[in-house]
Order: structure tokens, then C-alpha cells, then sequence
């Protein structure tokens, strides 16, 4: 039975180390490609912010930025190690009959004490990156918050305590939980739960809970702001969303404990696996909110114009299914006061404008246009150098009467006309021009 069982043995094994690989080459792709998006995001901030502010305007965030850019290169090298050094092996997932039979000299001995101790190093890294993004954050919301109550200064400053109380914390859990301190890398005997770094579990729930209560004092600070803000809707979430971030790091660190401490055995890939992943995300969170102008200013010229053809012609069939007539500068008292000013001399009519071409009514001098009153509301009669308009129902009519002399008159430019003398005006309209001639009282 036991020699029929003996070839079974290395097929097994066989299948196994290829399962292994195969997960190992996986995850180096992961790690790596992960790494490499970390690094590019980091340097996107930096550019933006030195294109904002210059070089000698950079602040402690953008520096905290990328230490913890480089502890991330450091946890993730350690990550790799787990697998492609130690072979995912530490001083945990042995019984006691295996830790004795283990002998000193043997390769899978001195394999597991270089495992565990790569253990010790990434919570290390772990540390010092996700704390360094955490202190970078708060010192952004003292920018982002400059010139406003007080109050939030004191919050921030609060961040800040609680930061420092928690890496404190964090640091003396992992260096003084397990004493002495080489039992951490022991294997013969069971040096217990507490001194496995790979699956610890008061390393695991205190750096959890430390991690969890910091992410969401983060969020704290500036979403009441923005939710109390004026911004329109759209804006003012998507503002919350991107200041939201933590909640994925919150997410994934969970989800890293849960798998952790439901699979022992194979719990020091697990940590090295989900500590990349939950880190990358914290990167990114962090860099977002510096990094989004900048693709903002990138992508506008882009689907800027789309967008802008859309809105127009989504403009154009709502006019045109109320009236059959539209005009620029004419009609009721709501309809130019929204538009932000008196209807000009030369209604524009069956016309959208996009935004180049609100930029080029922009340009128009506000002092070249004449000046407008509404005879039928106010009951005056208008100046003898004006035209006498009335108008109703966003239609625009000119009185005239033709006992009139022909000399005063006034001639309406058509298009044709107006091509054929030349006079091209803004948005496809009539040039405007101004009456001087003597109008009917």
C-alpha cells in the first residue's frame, strides 16, 4: 500500500510546485505592473505641481509623496522575495512533530528563518509607506483648507496627533509584541501565534484597527466641507468620491486580514500578495486629487468639443420644439435677463452658440451697444436718436410707419446683402449698427 502510494507522491509534488509557479509568475506581473503605475501617478503629481507652483513652491506633502513612493518599491521587492527567496515558506504552518523533525542544516530550516524575517521587513515597509501617504494627505488639506474657519485647522491638527499616536503604536506592537525579539524567525519550538509574523494575529487586527481609524478620520475632514459647498451636484460628488479614496485602502485591508487569518498555511504569500495591492491603491488615492486637474487640462481638448457639439445641438432641438423663432438679445424681460443683458439692435435669429463663440460675444464692447428701455412696461417715450421697439413673446418687431419719409427709414441688412458689402458680423449674424436717424414719437 505504502509502495503504491510512493509514485502517487512526486506526481503530487510536481503538480503542485507547477501550481506554485505558475501563481508566483502571476503575481511578479501584478506587483510589478502595479509598482509601475505607482511610480508614473507619483511623477504625474509632482509635474503638475511644479508646473502649478514651480520647484521652490513644493510643500512637505509632495515629499511625503514619494517616500512613500519608494517604501512601496521597497515593500514590493520584499513581496517578491516572499516567493521567489523564501518560496513562501516562514516559522508558521508546522506542526510540532514536523519543527522537530526539521533538522538546523537543512535548506527548507534556513529557507523559513529568511522568510519570516522578510515578514518582519514588509510590515516594517507596510508602516512607514501607508503612514507617509496618510501625513502627506493631511498636510494637503492645510493648502486645501487655507483661508477657512478655523475649525478645520484644528481638525487637521488633531489628524496629525492621532497619526503620530497610531505609527506609534504600530511601531511598538510589531517590535515588542514578540520578546525576545529572535523568536520571530524561530522555528524549534513553536515560538506561538504571537511571534509568526506571517499570520500574527495581534499584528494583523492592531495594524488593522490603527488603519482603519485613521482612513476614516481622513475622510472626515474634507467631505463635510464639500458636501456643505455650493458646488452643483454633479461636482460637489464626484469632489466626495475622489476625497473618498481611503475607503478602498479600508476595503482592501480587510479583505488582506480576513484571507490572512482563514488560510495559516499559506498566509505569508497572502500578506505579500494583498499588502502590494492595498498599497497600490493608497497610492493612487493619495496622488488623485492632485493628479485629476492635470488629466482634466489633458482630456478637455480631447472630448471637450464633443461634449460642447452635444450640449449644442441638444440646445438647438429644445428651442426649436417650443417655437419656431429664436432670438439673441430679443424678447421678454426673462429671457435677456438671463442671457445676461438687453436685446441688441439686430436680433440673431434660428442660432445656438457654442462656447467658442460665446468667448467671441465676450469680446463685444458692452459700451458699443445702445442703450434699451421697454415703452410698453414703463410708459416713456424713448429718445429721438433710438428706435421704438415692442416686444412680446420673445418676437421682436420694429414700429414704423410708412407716412415716414424714405430718408428716415431704417434699412435692414439682410444677409445676402450684408455679404454682398462685406460687413461679416459675430455668429453668423448681422453686424450690429446703430440708428442715428430720427424715429417716430
Amino acid at each position: 500500500m505504502s509502495s503504491a502510494a510512493q509514485p502517487a507522491d512526486p506526481a503530487a509534488a510536481a503538480a503542485a510546485q507547477a501550481a506554485a509557479a505558475a501563481a508566483m509568475l502571476q503575481f511578479t506581473i501584478e506587483a510589478w505592473t502595479l509598482l509601475s503605475i505607482g511610480i508614473v501617478v507619483t511623477m504625474l503629481r509632482t509635474y503638475a505641481r511644479i508646473k502649478a507652483v514651480g520647484i521652490r513652491g513644493l510643500q512637505a506633502d509632495d515629499y511625503l509623496a514619494w517616500v512613500g513612493v519608494i517604501f512601496y518599491a521597497i515593500e514590493t521587492s520584499l513581496a517578491y522575495s516572499v516567493g521567489a527567496v523564501a518560496k513562501g515558506l516562514a516559522n508558521n504552518g508546522m506542526t510540532d512533530e514536523q519543527r522537530v523533525a526539521l533538522s538546523p542544516d537543512s535548506e527548507e530550516y534556513k529557507t523559513r528563518i529568511v522568510g519570516s524575517k522578510i515578514q518582519l521587513a514588509g510590515w516594517s515597509s507596510y508602516s512607514v509607506l501607508l503612514w507617509s501617504l496618510k501625513a502627506s494627505l493631511l498636510v494637503f488639506y492645510m493648502r486645501l483648507t487655507a483661508g477657512l474657519k478655523r475649525t478645520y485647522l484644528i481638525r487637521i491638527y488633531i489628524g496629525f496627533g492621532l497619526l503620530i499616536g497610531s505609527f506609534i503604536t504600530i511601531l511598538m506592537n510589531l517590535f515588542l509584541a514578540c520578546r525576545p525579539f529572535h523568536k520571530y524567525w524561530q522555528i524549534n519550538p513553536d515560538p506561538g501565534n504571537t511571534c509568526q509574523p506571517a499570520i500574527s494575529n495581534q499584528i494583523i487586527w492592531v495594524y488593522l484597527s490603527m488603519n482603519v481609524i485613521t482612513d476614516l478620520y481622513l475622510i472626515s475632514i474634507p467631505v463635510p466641507m464639500l458636501w456643505q459647498s455650493s458646488l452643483k451636484p454633479v461636482k460637489k460628488f464626484g469632489l466626495i468620491i475622489l476625497f473618498s479614496g481611503g475607503l478602498f485602502v479600508v476595503t482592501c485591508a480587510i479583505l488582506r486580514c480576513v484571507l490572512i487569518v482563514t488560510d495559516p498555511v499559506n498566509g505569508a504569500q497572502l500578506a505579500g500578495s494583498w499588502a502590494v495591492r492595498e498599497t497600490f491603491v493608497a497610492v493612487i488615492t493619495t496622488n488623485l486629487p492632485m493628479v485629476f486637474p492635470l488629466l482634466k487640462i489633458w482630456l478637455t481638448p480631447i472630448f471637450g468639443s464633443l461634449l460642447t457639439t452635444v450640449r449644442s445641438q441638444q440646445k438647438l432641438t429644445d428651442k426649436e420644439s417650443r417655437s419656431d423663432l429664436r432670438t439673441f438679445g430679443g424678447g421678454s424681460h426673462q429671457t435677456w435677463r438671463r442671457r445676461g443683458g438687453p436685446p441688441t439692435v439686430n436680433p440673431i435669429t434660428n442660432i445656438t452658440f457654442n462656447e467658442s463663440e460665446e468667448r467671441m460675444v465676450e469680446d463685444v464692447k458692452m459700451q458699443d451697444l445702445k442703450g434699451w428701455t421697454d415703452s410698453s412696461t414703463t410708459g416713456s417715450v424713448p429718445p429721438s436718436n433710438n428706435i421704438r421697439k415692442h416686444v412680446e413673446v420673445a418676437v421682436v418687431s420694429e414700429a414704423r410707419d410708412d407716412r415716414d419719409p424714405p430718408d428716415n427709414r431704417r434699412h435692414v441688412v439682410g444677409d445676402e446683402e450684408n455679404q454682398h458689402h462685406g460687413n461679416f458680423a459675430f455668429a453668423r449674424g448681422p453686424r450690429r449698427s446703430s440708428y442715428t436717424g430720427q424715429s417716430r414719437m
